[in-house]
């Protein structure tokens, strides 16, 4: 390409797709800067070379712009980032959320990806619009070919709120465990997230301390990572590689499973979250909820929920909101 056809090149383009293209955006952009450094430019005019090199600034600023920042490795898939607008865990205005878009390292997970862009779908559809900052938003999801590869993979973009901490990076903040009444601020807001899901007949099926994300201080909770989610009475896909142990016997065994999986799910990640300082009230009403057999575990988590109240109240009385005292 020469250097005056890419600064009109340039000069015309009004989106992405037609400055770079839909078919190979990589192999456009590493043309167009080609054309455009100074280096190729030798003996050019003065306003040549003034209009190439603001040019080659659009073109790199807004290739910068289509790929998004690394953000975080998850189980089956890479996710970047890209500033959305402001939002925290709470579902209210604060700093800027982010758009992550999920991108699955292998395409035989895109059967994993899918199931997590309908478990969110559904949630959206039919669960209660006071509660949906439990969850991530899906915005979009969609095939993506690798143009280097031909490769197409399913990819789902999210919007979540920025600033949040897994279970598992407060754990190693906390190796003793962290207070009981921290721990119990999280689980009610767990149980809120699960019981959202189930009644839009969702099961999330790896509550896991790595999937669900706080905020200590606004006390906002995300439970992520739909990709091993089923419905009631259908099997959970796949266990998180290394995170075997943490499954109760229906996964393992695969069985039909129920919400039961994940309040059980949810009840280890708590009592594994405050380690020997749980009280044995808190460790009791874990154990009911980590009976063996499914059909003997408690299957609503709003009723949970209210039971945990219950056993709150007699630990510490009446219920008021604690102030954070985590920095993981």
């Amino acid at each position: 390409m020469r250097t005056e056809e890419a600064i009109q090149l340039v000069a015309a383009a009004r989106t992405d797709a037609d400055l770079f293209g839909t078919e190979a955006p990589a192999r456009r952009y590493r043309t167009l800067v080609g054309a455009l450094h100074p280096d190729r430019l030798g003996a050019a005019d003065p306003g040549v070379r003034a209009a190439a090199a603001d040019a080659l600034t659009t073109v790199t600023t807004r290739w910068r712009g289509t790929t998004p920042t690394p953000a975080h490795v998850g189980d089956l898939a890479d996710l970047h980032r890209k500033e959305g607008p402001p939002l925290n865990a709470s579902g209210r205005g604060g700093a800027p959320s982010y758009h992550l878009i999920k991108v699955p390292r292998h395409p035989g997970d895109n059967d994993l990806m899918a199931r997590e862009a309908r478990a969110l779908r559904r949630i959206a559809e039919r669960g209660d619009a006071r509660h949906l900052a439990y969850v991530p938003r899906l915005v979009d999801s969609y095939p993506a070919r690798d143009p280097a590869s031909g490769v197409e993979r399913l990819v789902n973009e999210l919007t979540t709120a920025p600033g949040l901490h897994s279970l598992a990076d407060v754990r190693r903040a906390y190796p003793h465990g962290v207070d009981p009444r921290d721990a119990a601020w999280m689980w009610r807001r767990l149980l809120v997230a699960l019981g959202l899901a189930h009644r839009a007949g969702v099961v999330h099926g790896a509550v896991l301390p790595r999937h669900v994300l706080i905020e200590p201080d606004a006390h906002g909770l995300v439970l992520v990572d739909w990709c091993f989610s089923t419905e009631p009475g259908g099997l959970v896909p796949a266990q998180v590689p290394g995170q075997e142990d943490w499954y109760p016997p229906e996964v393992a065994g695969k069985r039909p499973c129920g919400p039961g999986t994940d309040i059980a799910l949810a009840a280890r990640c708590m009592t594994w979250l405050m380690a020997d300082r749980a009280p044995r009230e808190l460790r009791a009403f874990a154990d009911g909820c980590r009976q063996p057999a499914l059909a003997a575990r408690p299957d609503d988590a709003w009723r949970l929920l209210r039971e945990l109240d219950e056993v709150l109240h007699r630990l510490y009385g009446p219920r008021t909101f604690r102030p954070s005292t985590l920095n993981p």
